[in-house]
């Protein structure tokens, strides 16, 4: 029994040594005194104070030493050492031997080879190899000035976590967060929470987000975005390199383009600001003129370049628009924003009110301020399509020359190896008779798909038939398609079924 309490004593004894570790030792000072009045159980040290516990070194001028306790305190020019990762100075400190933890406070400074930190009040916890502040710090480091209200740094791995008002300063911006991870070995910075960045060039906002101080590199995700004089680009995910003023975006991509009221979309893009460029792939979509009267372009691939006075947009592959009195479909498009001028570029086809037309390629204008269609040019191969209750008015030559009144196709002018179909009828709509003419030129004028006024130059030859003896066989020009089935007839439309 007796063997058993003793190994108890024994058992209790050493835990409570184990836990006060080893004890403070006092390697020099000039003067020492004991005033048990003041100071019960304590040793007042004076003048040039050299203590060393478990691989730190404190220095200072007075010190209070509670042996007992295994508690010191330290006053005036305190300087801590932990061999070659911590070299802090202060006005005061507290030491607890038997936890490891350190308490400084007055003008706290530490300087590693990487990182200077600053602070009026300083927790140093030796076991965790952490430091840790309340109350407002600066770290500086070779590029970077970083301030936050509280924050932790870890020795191991030299990380600073930063919370609060945080703010890093680098020349080229500043960077605001609630909470930032930043390492000082390698200048990373990990952002949660709503940041950021703002810059000369550029301002950059996320609520998740890495940057690459050193080499200017980052990636942002979660409502990112990036906003220039001109452009905002969001996406749900977004990488910036700095050096080069590119970006590239995933997911849910929204280019914005302020000054010419243009939006880019789709799930994959870039930009290149010195280029003045951007592309979108993976259901591309591109919207102008987004305050007014909207046009909805689709294609496998769409192009922003140029500076904003001189914006054009590209379009390619598998091709289709649309706008409320307005629609098309084609392989490549491209529009200048400058003068209003829109191609169209191999088996273009364009819906206007009631008319189809097609052509080798098609050309309109539209005036840059009001964006109202001005003029129309289809160049080889035209054709003019629209449908009537009992056939279709069909109008065919070489090269078309039209123009708009109000969005509608008014005039055309018919250029080389002109024909016609026309259902003609009455000011009741009632059919009084079938045109049908040949010649080298024709004048039209248009209303609602219907033609209204004629006229025919060089040698016309035609014909006008009774509705009932129109031929069966004559009532479709050569090259006749009707090709309704493709026109969009929403902005939904444009979108190819299944494309991605």
């Amino acid at each position: 029994m007796k063997a058993k309490i003793f190994l108890l004593l024994f058992s209790i004894i050493a835990s409570t040594t184990f836990a006060q570790g080893s004890k403070i030792k006092i390697i020099h000072s000039d003067n020492s005194s004991i005033d048990e009045e003041k100071l019960p159980g304590a040793t007042i040290l004076l003048g040039n104070v050299d203590i060393f516990h478990e691989g730190v070194s404190l220095k200072c001028t007075k010190a209070i030493h509670y042996k007992s306790n295994n508690y010191i305190k330290d006053y005036g020019k305190v300087i801590l050492n932990q061999g070659d990762t911590v070299i802090q100075t202060s006005r005061y400190t507290e030491y607890n031997g038997n936890t490891k933890k350190a308490l400084s406070w007055g003008n706290v400074r530490i300087k590693d080879p990487k990182m200077t930190l600053t602070t009026d009040t300083l927790h140093f916890d030796r076991t965790k190899q952490l430091l840790f502040y309340k109350y407002e710090a600066t770290i500086r480091d070779s590029i970077n000035v970083l301030t936050s209200n509280t924050g932790n740094y870890f020795l191991q791995n030299k990380k600073f976590q930063a919370f609060s008002d945080v703010v890093l300063t680098n020349p080229e911006y500043v960077l605001n967060s609630n909470h930032l991870d930043y390492y000082t070995t390698d200048g990373k910075a990990f952002l949660y929470g709503p940041s950021t960045i703002t810059s000369k060039t550029n301002f950059i906002y996320c609520e998740k987000g890495f940057y690459d101080t050193k080499q200017n590199l980052s990636h942002f995700t979660k409502n990112a975005r990036i906003e220039y004089n001109d452009v905002e680009i969001k996406a749900d995910s977004l990488y910036y390199d700095r050096n080069r003023n590119f970006a590239s975006a995933t997911k849910n991509i929204q280019i914005t383009d302020t000054i010419n009221h243009t939006i880019l979309k789709g799930n994959y893009g870039e930009y290149f600001r010195e280029l003045d460029s951007a592309f979108v792939i993976k259901k591309a979509l591109a919207i102008t003129n987004t305050n007014q009267d909207s046009l909805f372009i689709h294609g496998d691939t769409i192009l922003f370049t140029g500076k904003p006075e001189k914006r054009i947009i590209r379009a390619y592959h598998r091709v289709k628009f649309f706008k409320s009195d307005m629609s098309g479909k084609c392989d490549s498009l491209h529009i200048n924003q400058a003068n209003g001028l829109t191609q169209m570029f191999k088996s273009p086809i364009l819906w206007s009110n009631g008319s189809q037309i097609t052509g080798d390629s098609i050309q309109l204008l539209s005036n840059p301020k009001t964006e109202k269609l001005d003029s129309l040019k289809v160049l080889n191969n035209t054709f003019i399509i629209s449908k009537d209750s009992i056939g279709y008015n069909q109008i065919k030559g070489r090269d078309l020359y039209g123009k708009f009144v109000d969005n509608d196709l008014r005039f055309v002018h018919i250029i080389g190896n002109s024909e016609v179909i026309n259902f003609a009828r009455n000011s009741e709509k009632v059919l009084i008779g079938i045109d049908k003419t040949a010649c080298s030129e024709i004048e039209f004028t248009i209303r609602d798909g219907e033609i209204e006024q004629s006229k025919f130059s060089v040698e016309p030859d035609g014909v006008t038939y009774p509705p009932s003896n129109f031929p069966e066989n004559a009532r479709k020009l050569r090259g006749f398609i009707w090709r309704e089935e493709e026109r969009p007839l929403t902005k939904e439309d444009i979108f190819i079924k299944g494309d991605e």
